[in-house]
């Protein structure tokens, strides 16, 4: 089974989406069956290089939200994320354009380890406050999980896997996806958003069982009546009783 997961290193629900899958994965009878890819998504690809101000100030004018309406919003997201054992600090957060990260993570894909980039740069941004727009700190997280620093570097000053940033986005909008987190079930079942944990449970197990049925697209009528054998001469199928 196949799950495509749409998300972005900015977006503070994504995290703890993630966390809510993975708990319903822990415990899926069939987890290492499951393939779990991660797609790119950017919520604000307008936003510069890095802003300047905190998080609050920046949200506060993108949604036109008043400061304390954005804070009351943090704390409840903050009490969300410690559920599932996450340490927001909003107040840490540096606001940057996710799109260089997003190539980082694709760079790591080449090398299988786009999961433990995903897990490293978004506990980095909510939790540490360190700065994803920043190529030294990618290049730190690269060395961390087994990549080559000075690859990573060489990467990142190019416009390397910009396309492959761009395909993910468009293709999560051809999908329907009008926010993160967005999964995808073997492109057959969409969960939007940071759902509980058993409701992805309740999604694992019902696409896998219907990915084990098989629906019959074409083929003759099951039908033994010999005076019909004439009008079955194409599509013809053998069985315990014969051939059809």
């Amino acid at each position: 089974m196949k799950i495509e997961i749409w998300s972005d290193i900015a977006c503070p629900w994504c995290y703890i989406g993630k966390r809510r899958f993975e708990d319903a994965l822990g415990t899926f009878a069939h987890k290492d069956d499951v393939d779990v890819q991660w797609r790119s998504f950017q919520l604000d690809p307008s936003l510069p290089d890095h802003f300047d101000g905190t998080e609050t100030e920046y949200l506060s004018q993108m949604k036109g939200m008043p400061a304390a309406q954005v804070r009351q919003m943090f704390d409840h997201v903050t009490q969300q994320a410690a559920a599932v054992g996450l340490n927001y600090d909003f107040d840490s957060i540096v606001v940057a354009n996710s799109f260089t990260a997003h190539r980082f993570l694709h760079f790591a894909k080449t090398h299988g380890l786009m999961s433990q980039a995903k897990e490293a740069l978004l506990s980095g941004h909510f939790e540490k406050g360190r700065d994803i727009g920043d190529i030294d700190y990618l290049a730190e997280v690269g060395r961390e999980i087994g990549l080559d620093s000075d690859e990573v570097r060489r990467v990142l000053a190019t416009d390397e896997y910009s396309e492959e940033v761009r395909s993910d986005i468009s293709e999560a909008r051809s999908l329907g996806a009008g926010g993160v987190p967005f999964f995808v079930i073997d492109r057959k079942y969409g969960i939007s958003g940071a759902q509980p944990a058993d409701v992805f449970t309740q999604a694992l197990e019902t696409a896998w069982d219907e990915g084990q049925k098989l629906t019959v697209l074409a083929g003759p009528p099951q039908s033994t009546d010999k005076d019909k054998a004439d009008e079955l001469t194409e599509g013809a199928v053998c069985g315990p009783d014969g051939c059809h």
